[in-house]
């Protein structure tokens, strides 16, 4: 078994995931959730979702992951009971608490998340007799030591590891460094990313006189991790015994989980029939906002800190989001960034007009004008197209 896994921030990007080749996407409700400034999902929101999914065969799974104190256990049993009678497909947690409340009053299934830190095959094996169906390993393992962990494992069990998408400077996520400047807890869901700000050092006596920290030349790193990428290295972490591949992401955009989802699906597609991977489908990777890339701990001795900048790059530009099946040679496209007749658009698409390119023609505004350019935010246009395009399909610009 190998699953894609994604992020999904809301329902918008829930739909994108899937419809650009997610096998299940995870994602919080309005509480106990790590990423609480997503817009996450009520209840009612939760058991769409999830009839959603599996009305097109895929899977959901709830994030329970927050490192829970007393007062956090109101109120859970009653939500967890929620989701077992929703239908959802697995829980995420972390804190052994909140876990024995998912065995002791639910049948749900239990993923054990990554912020658990699983480095070892004795906390494996912990995990697996407490009756986790999942362990969502630490990020810090290589690939040997997964090989490790997976041969102590019964076949049952699965592992699921992170492939792709920010990467936090402290042990799998955990981390005080927003609590201690904002009050944010991060382990709470709130964190404010304090690693990617640049900072300065000020002697007691010296007010008002800062010094920058540098390292080297080239300025300070030591707080700024590149971006995880194994999208060239997905057969290694399938015979390392790895069956869900996750991508991070609920805080980023639609056009990020539309472009990364779609380039890792094809990748895995075109493993699983055997054939050579276009070397342009690892260039998928570099379309969307991200920082340096790196192999993470996969790899012993790979470099992980960003020599030069956290600020994050992308070479192609989301311009539009197809929101109705084309007819008639136009499509009705979402406008998201300022596109004009003249302009040269590329296709991104789970489909076969997947990187076509075309040159706009004619745009009919929301009043049935043609006008030479779309530049009201998000206002829905009409433009001729020689493709057939699908709903959630993407229109993108090089930059």
């Amino acid at each position: 078994m190998i699953e894609l896994l994604a992020p999904a921030g809301d329902m918008e990007k829930l739909k994108i995931a899937f419809h650009y080749g997610a096998d299940a996407c995870y994602f919080a409700g309005k509480k106990w959730g790590l990423r609480a400034f997503s817009n996450n999902f009520d209840e009612n929101e939760m058991e769409e979702c999830v009839k959603y999914a599996h009305s097109i065969g895929k899977k959901c799974y709830i994030t329970v992951n927050i490192i829970a104190h007393n007062k956090d256990f109101e109120g859970l049993k009653e939500y967890l009971q929620y989701l077992e009678k929703i239908g959802v497909d697995a829980v995420i947690v972390a804190d052994v608490g909140i876990a024995k409340f998912v065995k002791d009053y639910t049948n749900l299934d239990l993923h054990i998340s990554t912020q658990a830190n699983i480095t070892n095959i004795y906390s494996a094996k912990f995990f697996e007799e407490f009756g986790a169906d999942r362990l969502i390993l630490a990020r810090e393992l290589s690939l040997k030591e997964i090989q490790e962990i997976r041969n102590v494992l019964n076949p049952k069990t699965e592992l699921e590891s992170f492939v792709h998408g920010a990467m936090c400077i402290s042990y799998s996520g955990r981390c005080l460094l927003s609590n201690y400047f904002t009050g944010r807890e991060s382990n709470a869901g709130a964190c404010v990313q304090a690693c990617r700000w640049e900072y300065a050092i000020a002697e007691k006596n010296r007010q008002g006189q800062y010094y920058p920290i540098e390292e080297d030349e080239r300025g300070t790193y030591i707080l700024n991790s590149k971006d995880l990428c194994m999208i060239k290295h997905l057969p290694e972490l399938y015979n390392a015994g790895v069956n869900s591949f996750k991508i991070e992401g609920r805080m980023k955009s639609q056009y990020y989980v539309a472009t990364i989802v779609n380039a890792y699906r094809r990748v895995l597609d075109t493993l699983k029939e055997g054939k050579k991977v276009d070397e342009s489908l690892y260039d998928e990777v570099f379309k969307a906002s991200h920082r340096n890339y790196t192999t993470g701990f996969y790899y012993p001795n790979e470099n992980k800190e960003n020599f030069e900048t956290s600020l994050p790059v992308q070479t192609s530009e989301f311009m539009a989001l197809v929101v109705q099946d084309g007819e008639d040679g136009y499509i009705t496209v979402e406008q998201r960034n300022k596109f004009s007749v003249g302009d040269t658009l590329e296709v991104l698409s789970p489909g076969d007009d997947f990187n076509k390119t075309f040159v706009v023609e004619e745009i009919i505004d929301s009043k049935g004008e043609k006008v030479e350019s779309a530049k009201n935010v998000q206002e829905v246009v009409k433009i001729k197209c020689p493709y057939s395009l699908k709903k959630l399909d993407i229109l993108r610009k090089d930059i």
